[in-house]
């Protein structure tokens, strides 16, 4: 039986995992480890890193694994270029799961900036008083220089250390237009701060934020390998078959 490998953590590797299993194929999620509760999937599930670029190409040979798929997050910095290489040192085909980014249109009011102290130097040029903060509970030490802004963090666990003056909300997307207008509108928000991700789940704060005539520090992704890139999970089994020479 093929046996393909998935790096996950996007709601794509999920959908992925299904169609493939569906398609008589062994699937392996794995996860790096920073994801507390991933959700059911089907096939085979891994938690843990590899051991940098060496690891997961031993894993790779270890394992048998016929195809690679990597479908982190896009503001994975590190494990795309660890895929690539890997891969291409095991002789294994590999595919950039990436969803497309998010762009502006008519009415927005876009900061774009190339990561988070930027984010946090932009909240203080514009003067914010409420930062609403959708940028991950990880990495919240950035703005802990801000002197006047409050903040309003949301995350699906809550933060070890948030930021002073931080109201928290903890709640998972799908996010719906209404009640993130609601949210904004309610908590006095005067600027969103969002890396972007892309995909619809979260785009709801956006729209949201055009609406209600409210700027938007948007970080833009990090750097990515120059290896194949498929956009959505149906173009990533399409590449599977195509790669096993089933389409």
């Amino acid at each position: 039986m093929t046996r393909v490998l998935v790096l996950a953590g996007t709601t794509e590797a999920t959908r992925l995992a299904g169609l493939l299993t569906d398609d008589g194929l062994e699937v392996i999620s794995s996860f790096a480890g920073m994801t507390t509760d991933p959700r059911s999937r089907p096939g085979l599930v891994r938690s843990g890193g590899f051991g940098g670029v060496d690891g997961l190409r031993r894993y790779l040979d270890e394992e048998a694994i016929d195809l690679l798929i990597d479908a982190t997050h896009p503001f994975a910095a590190c494990m795309p270029h660890h895929a690539a290489a890997a891969a291409s040192g095991a002789g294994v085909p590999l595919v950039r799961l990436l969803r497309p980014p998010w762009t502006p249109g008519p009415g927005d009011r876009w900061v774009c900036v190339p990561g988070l102290p930027e984010a946090a130097a932009a909240i203080d040029e514009l003067d914010a008083r409420v930062a609403f903060l959708t940028v991950g509970r990880r990495e919240l030490h950035h703005f802990d220089r801000a002197r006047h802004t409050r903040f309003v963090v949301r995350s699906i666990h809550p933060p070890e250390r948030p930021p002073p003056r931080t109201t928290l909300v903890l709640d998972r997307g799908p996010y719906e237009l209404a009640a993130e207008r609601d949210l904004l509108v309610r908590h006095r928000v005067d600027v969103i701060v969002a890396k972007n991700a892309g995909g619809t789940a979260t785009r709801a704060k956006l729209d949201a934020a055009r609406e209600l005539g409210l700027p938007v520090v948007m970080v833009e992704r990090p750097s990515q390998p120059a290896v194949r890139r498929v956009a959505t999970a149906e173009d990533a089994r399409r590449w599977v078959q195509v790669t096993l020479g089933r389409g």
